[in-house]
């Protein structure tokens, strides 16, 4: 039996009704026209079919969501109608900062009580304690307990070595301190570099000042039991002497100075007094063999190899002010002796004290003032005169030393009569040279003649004027 087959014509008017949209433009415009269709011998108004699908396409969109996230508020009702109402907590942009779970199940709590998400290491305030070892760990070993942790310090190389004790010595000569640099060199693992050390600072000593050499010594004598031993100090002069060769191109004085550096360990007692005898007959270099020769000379000038405590000199600002004033003195007594003023310099500036020219000024116009000639006059203005123009005295120490000779000028002509008379004739030639300025000058004391009693004074002296 053949089935009849109807087809059914809609028009561009009617596919409009087959959107999702509740209801067809028809209906709202209040026209209400129903097409019946035959299917299986029933006649179906066709408006029921567009409802059929469009339901059928709500129902399928419905579960869609759901299975996804039941909670979309975005999802169409049963009756096709979608609520058009604002965004609900649940939706997908609320849900994308939500740290609770989407199944929803549970109360709402973070994950993990907040101890969880990336870069957390547990709940605020939480401290860890120590973590017991459990003996039940496959991985548990007996002497694990028992380990020793401890950081090991690579020892240093010979460029390493160099590069890193370098600075620390060079701050040495500035501070003097020489517990920091043995807690320094403590820290750091030398290794068989530890006769190095003396080598390095000898070698740094040669290109500096008399005073720097005098620290080297008291350096190398206070690390000699704690950080070097006396068998390393050995060890570093044998390589003194072996490098002599090439520490004079760079220092000419060096092999007098490594023998001044050989005598004064001797006298410290840190080199054996043998070490030199350990080496007649059997040296062939010529800076050596001056080097062992100067450290004889100086241990046989004393008696029994007693401490060298002069053999730098006596400069520097760590010197005693009392030590510093007896050097000067004998300095300006030496030049009077002599009259050479270029050794007059030199001693001076071996002294190492610019903060202390003052105290040469004040003595020497003192010097001045209790001779009794022109010759001390003359060289002491020579002297002064050239250590002015050199510019190794400068205006600041000169005028000082000046301005003490004026507070003083009362006592001193308690034992000089003639003082003041002296002073003037002095200063005023220093002016005239260009040692002082004038208001130096002017600030010069000056003492009045005496009155007699027919000018009415009693036969007193009249006060002195400054």
């Amino acid at each position: 039996m053949e089935v009849e087959k109807e087809y059914i014509y809609i028009t561009p008017t009617e596919v409009e009704n087959l959107s999702d949209a509740p209801f067809s433009g028809d209906e709202e415009n209040g026209v209400s026209e129903e097409r019946k269709t035959e299917i299986n011998g029933n006649w179906i108004p066709a408006t029921s079919i567009t409802e059929a699908k469009i339901n059928a396409k709500a129902k399928r969109r419905l579960r869609k969501n759901s299975s996804r996230d039941s909670g979309r508020g975005d999802s169409v009702s049963d009756n096709g109608e979608t609520p058009k109402l604002g965004v609900a907590p649940t939706s997908p942009k609320g849900k994308l900062l939500d740290r609770r779970s989407r199944s929803g199940k549970g109360r709402g709590l973070p994950k993990k009580g907040g101890a969880g998400g990336k870069g957390v290491w547990g709940t605020p305030g939480q401290v860890y304690d120590v973590e017991e070892v459990d003996i039940k760990d496959p991985n548990y070993d007996d002497d694990q307990e028992n380990c020793v942790y401890e950081t090991v310090v690579l020892p240093l190389d010979e460029r390493a070595f160099e590069k890193t004790l370098t600075p620390i010595i060079q701050e040495y000569f500035e501070h003097g301190d020489t517990n920091e640099v043995s807690e320094m060199l403590k820290n750091l693992n030398l290794g068989e570099m530890k006769y190095s050390v003396p080598v390095l600072a000898v070698s740094l000593a040669l290109e500096g000042k008399a005073s720097h050499r005098e620290m080297t010594s008291k350096l190398i004598s206070d690390l000699c039991g704690t950080v070097v031993s006396k068998t390393d100090v050995e060890k570093s002069f044998d390589r003194l002497l072996k490098e002599l060769p090439e520490l004079v191109l760079d220092s000419p004085r060096a092999p007098q100075l490594v023998g001044q550096f050989i005598a004064r360990a001797v006298g410290d007692g840190i080199l054996s007094s043998t070490y030199i005898d350990s080496y007649k007959g059997t040296v062939d270099c010529i800076q050596a063999r001056a080097a062992l020769d100067r450290a004889t000379v100086l241990l046989s000038v004393t008696k029994g190899g007693k401490r060298i405590d002069n053999v730098w000199g006596s400069g520097g600002g760590q010197q005693s002010v009392k030590h510093l004033v007896k050097e000067i003195d004998m300095l300006l007594k030496e030049y009077l002796l002599s009259g050479d003023v270029l050794e007059a310099e030199r001693c001076l500036q071996e002294l190492e004290v610019p903060h202390f020219h003052h105290e040469l000024v004040y003595e020497a116009v003192v010097m001045v003032l209790e001779s009794t000639g022109e010759k001390t006059f003359k060289m002491i203005l020579d002297l002064l005169k050239s250590l002015w123009r050199s510019s190794i005295i400068t205006m600041d120490q000169m005028k000082r030393g000046y301005e003490r000779v004026y507070c003083e000028i009362p006592d001193i002509n308690l034992d000089v009569p003639h003082s003041y008379s002296v002073l003037e004739r002095f200063v005023e030639e220093c002016f005239q040279a260009g040692i002082i300025s004038k208001p130096l000058r002017d600030l010069c004391p000056s003492r009045g003649r005496k009155r007699f009693v027919s000018e009415g004074d009693g036969g007193r002296l009249k006060l002195e004027s400054y």
